[in-house]
């Protein structure tokens, strides 16, 4: 098995550069832009009422002094407000939804893409801080994408238009404004890098929680045994201390930006209003337009709020998607149309007939700063029958079946299955046609028939039955308050060492392999029932090629053939009589009735 290791500072996810952090924007954005586009408008139309609000507050001020009717002012203000609130809720609506879709589209993206990655990027890799990118990440993601778009397109537009409007009234008051407003404006643009940091290690704190839950539940009768709650508790709390101390960090960032936009307005009010109220009295503009173009001062608000607004969530986005990015960067399996079955469905190309299994001068390490595992492995397996590999810990058993399942590559040589290289097999056709029961025989949380049917979900009701049999499950269903519908609880947490064994013996014979692969299959089982899968194990190798990784010599004395491994080398093959007079390894595993544990 590969080494151990968590993810260390230098993988950490870097900041994007700003051209393909709107690249990756606009990636998610592209597949919604009608809607965005529908809700942007909306939202224009709506402060285009906005604006001519503050005109119909100048006529109804025009009109004080004589003695024409402001009833018809009175009602056009009202129309103009209620018909504004009207279609930019339409228009939030719009883009609150468009939103969720562009939170469900990445998430469906990044889910297809995480399950799919080769198995030394998960190992690398903390499951905990994966699962983060889907769920928190995304949902930052959903902002940038759409409201932070229509906030900056919008804000912009309304911006220039309001801008325009204040210039057309008086160019002094207007010049006095955007003298203000720059000056705040510039301090706002410091703090935004600010934002963008804080949240982004805020994220990272959300993904190493994740990551310390994920190891808790793991192991949670271990941390319980161990007496570890605490300590593991304290670990836990510390990330979220940490994430909020981030989150803090970024909130108060974030209020300053918001603070300056009213501050920009109230200094830029104080400072119109004793400018403008000179200009009044010197009868350069009258008051009219001095109240209008005040009112075009407040409305400026809300387009500077949602620039402001637009850039900050750019800031939290942008963190989000370097995260994202980096998780779509791990290298995946490819998956290749050609072949690609519904799983527990035998491809059309293949036969039923046992399979054969060539290692030639196979040569592998985890990755290129690691030592070597296999060192030219080379052996023959005929199919049908069954071939036990044996050797002490660390021999590279059970790297074997990793390599036949492609679960890696080989770094040299060749691993043919039916005289053809595993890399040249379209990878579900591969897979289909082999049956694997892992070293820890994991049990997947649901019923115990879901875990039975989930390498073939289109068994039959019988098959199922006849695997129950044969795996020695029936007296355990029977016992079950509810038989197959039973909950089996987190990594079948309700079921013993053992019946957590035989349900994935029962998982891999109910799939009909042609190549079956047993890692210390029978570890956890008492005698009675090691005794009674042997021999299932021993009728199926008659039709099925079957090759175990073993450490008791009951079951390797069954085996046609025995490979001895050491060192990742492979040392001897033969039988078991063969081995014990002619190699000395093997007679010394044989002596100790393979006691050592296997690895």
């Amino acid at each position: 098995m590969p080494p151990a290791e968590t993810q260390d500072a230098a993988e950490k996810p870097e900041r994007l550069p700003a051209k393909e952090t709107w690249r990756a924007l606009y990636r998610h954005f592209r597949p919604h832009r009608g809607a965005v586009a529908l809700g942007a408008f909306l939202t224009l139309i709506g402060s285009a009422t906005g604006l001519a609000q503050p005109l119909a507050a100048k006529s109804l001020v025009d009109r004080l002094g004589g003695d024409d009717s402001i009833a018809g002012i009175l009602i056009l203000l009202t129309a103009l407000v209620v018909l504004g609130t009207a279609i930019e809720s339409v228009g939030a609506y719009v883009l609150e939804r468009t939103a969720e879709s562009v939170v469900l589209a990445a998430r469906r993206t990044l889910i297809g893409r995480l399950l799919r990655l080769r198995l030394g990027e998960v190992e690398r890799t903390q499951p905990g801080d994966l699962m983060s990118r889907v769920t928190s990440d995304t949902t930052l993601l959903r902002a940038v994408t759409t409201q932070s778009v229509v906030s900056a397109a919008s804000g912009g537009l309304t911006f220039i238009a309001t801008i325009v409007m204040m210039g057309l009234m008086d160019p002094v008051l207007l010049g006095v404004t955007l003298g203000v407003i720059v000056l705040i404006g510039g301090a706002v643009s410091l703090v935004m890098p600010k934002i963008a940091r804080a949240t982004e290690r805020a994220q990272e704190a959300v993904g190493t929680i994740s990551t310390a839950l994920e190891r808790a539940f793991g192991a949670f009768r271990t941390l319980k045994a161990s007496g570890a709650e605490q300590r593991e508790s304290a670990a836990v709390e510390a990330a979220a201390e940490e994430a909020w101390r981030h989150g803090v960090r970024s909130a108060k960032w974030q209020s300053v930006a918001w603070s300056s936009v009213g501050l920009a307005v109230q200094v830029s009010f104080l400072a119109v209003l004793g400018i403008g109220g000179a200009r009044v009295a010197s009868g350069a503009i009258s008051v009219s337009t001095l109240v209008a173009f005040l009112l075009f001062l407040f409305y400026l608000i809300d387009p500077v709020s949602r620039l402001v607004e637009a850039a900050s969530q750019y800031q939290v986005g942008s963190a989000a998607i370097a995260r994202i990015v980096q998780a779509e960067r791990l290298e995946t399996e490819r998956t290749e149309q050609t072949g690609q079955t519904e799983p527990g469905e035998q491809p059309a190309s293949t036969t039923h007939t046992a399979a054969s299994v060539v290692f030639d001068g196979v040569t592998f390490r985890y990755r290129d700063d690691l030592p070597y595992v296999h060192h030219g492995v080379s052996f023959d397996v005929p199919g049908p029958g069954m071939t036990a590999f044996v050797g002490p810990s660390g021999a590279g058993k059970t790297t074997v079946f990793g390599l036949i399942e492609r679960f890696y590559e080989v770094t040299g040589g060749r691993v043919l299955v039916d005289g053809e290289d595993v890399r040249q097999w379209p990878l579900a056709e591969l897979r289909a046609a082999i049956g694997y029961v892992e070293q820890d025989a994991p049990v997947l949380a649901g019923t115990l028939r879901e875990n039975l049917l989930f390498a073939a979900p289109h068994a039959t009701d019988s098959e199922v039955r006849d695997v129950l049999v044969r795996a020695r499950l029936d007296a355990v269903v029977e016992r079950l308050p509810e038989g197959l519908d039973t909950v089996v609880g987190h990594r079948g947490s309700k079921l013993s060492g053992g019946e957590r064994q035989r349900v994935a013996i029962a998982r891999a014979l109910l799939r009909k392999p042609r190549l079956l692969l047993l890692d210390e299959a029978t570890s956890q089982l008492d005698a009675v029932n090691e005794l009674a899968l042997r021999d299932v194990v021993a009728e199926v190798s008659r039709e099925v090629t079957v090759l175990v990784v073993a450490h008791r010599l009951s079951t390797v004395t069954l085996a046609d053939r025995i490979v001895v491994m050491d060192a990742g080398k492979v040392r001897a093959v033969g039988t078991h009589a063969e081995l014990v007079a002619a190699d000395p390894l093997y007679g010394e595993l044989a002596a100790t009735q393979f006691l050592a544990t296997s690895a």
